[in-house]
Parts: structure tokens; sequence; C-alpha cells
């Protein structure tokens, strides 16, 4: 998936949902990177995406994530997928005859990835 824009509205969805997914199409695109000027180089696949949604929503919101999402109406990585989705109709996101919105559905539990598997480090606060 490329970028070609960073505004969108939904009935269904707070507006922030759909910032923090093209925040995060960008960040997993540096991460991995990919070119983000080529729509060839710098394709993200859904999982791949989701994996980058993953890790920027623990830097930003911690164990919170999923309260942030759920507060957006997002609930699963299916939500992100019809974000996704959304915003390649309204020409903000590219895709790849590859993509499909089921590229997006079940990939993982919020309170699996947020809340149980979430660690603190404390390693600082501990230090000598």
């Amino acid at each position: 998936m490329g970028s070609t824009a960073s505004h969108t509205r939904s009935s269904t969805y707070h507006p922030n949902a759909f910032k923090f997914v093209y925040s995060a199409l960008k960040f997993t695109q540096e991460q991995l990177g990919r070119d983000r000027k080529s729509e060839i180089s710098g394709h993200i696949s859904g999982p791949e995406l989701l994996d980058g949604l993953r890790k920027l929503a623990l830097q930003h919101f911690g164990m919170l994530s999923g309260v942030v999402f759920k507060s957006w109406g997002v609930t699963s990585t299916d939500d992100f997928g019809h974000i996704v989705f959304e915003m390649i109709d309204s020409n903000e996101m590219r895709r790849t005859p590859q993509d499909h919105l089921a590229d997006f559905f079940g990939i993982y539990d919020f309170d699996k990835v947020f809340c149980e598997d979430y660690t603190l480090d404390t390693s600082a606060a501990f230090s000598k």
C-alpha cells in the first residue's frame, strides 16, 4: 500500500483512526526500509501494516492502545482493513492487485497484543 494523501472521514470510525493508519503506513515503510516515493518498492502488505500499527500503538499508547482504538470505533484488525480500503476508495492510499480486505482479517487479537503480551520496561527505574 502506498500513500497519496492524509485526510478522510467516515461515519463508522473516528478521524483519528485514519490519521493513525496513515502515520503507521509511513512508520512501517521506514521500519522496513521501503522507499515511500516509489509505488513498487514502497508497497506494504496488509499484515506488514498491521504489525507496524501494533508497534506504533504500543509506542504511543502502551497498554491503553485497545482503549484508544475502541474510542475510535476500532475493535479488531478487520476494522483497520476497512479503514485502509476506505482510504483506497477515496484515493488516499494505493493498492496493488495482490491487496485484499481479507488480508487484514483476524491477524491478531487486541486484548492479547495490547494487554496480555504488554510488558513495561522498568530496568531504568531500578538501575544504579
